[in-house]
């Protein structure tokens, strides 16, 4: 049994994660940022869960931006392919369930 009090968790860096499971190849991370990530594209599907904290969601289809403003408790889904970054705004925990080894 483990229990992540994710309302506490820090890291030295953003996008700083601590690992909560592996199952089968597939990775739930909790992850602090104050900072954006980068563009970026996964091989494979990606869930977002903004725990605290606002994030904006870009994502690009057909080479058309798209945004979405994301509090806590929302999900964002992923579809593998698809180019997305994410930027809060301020301090935001995010727990990112992924295929092991995404960017």
């Amino acid at each position: 049994m483990k229990i992540v009090r994710s309302g506490e968790f820090t890291a030295d860096r953003a996008w700083g994660a601590k690992d909560i499971a592996n199952m089968n190849g597939v990775t739930t991370r909790l992850h602090w940022t104050d900072e954006p990530y980068k563009w970026h594209i996964n091989e494979g599907e990606e869930v977002f869960v903004v725990l605290n904290g606002v994030v904006e969601m870009r994502l690009r289809e057909e080479g058309i931006e798209k945004s979405v403003m994301m509090q806590a408790g929302d999900i964002f889904y992923v579809a593998a392919g698809m180019e997305h970054v994410a930027k809060p705004f301020g301090e935001a925990r995010i727990l990112v369930i992924e295929n092991e080894g995404s960017v």
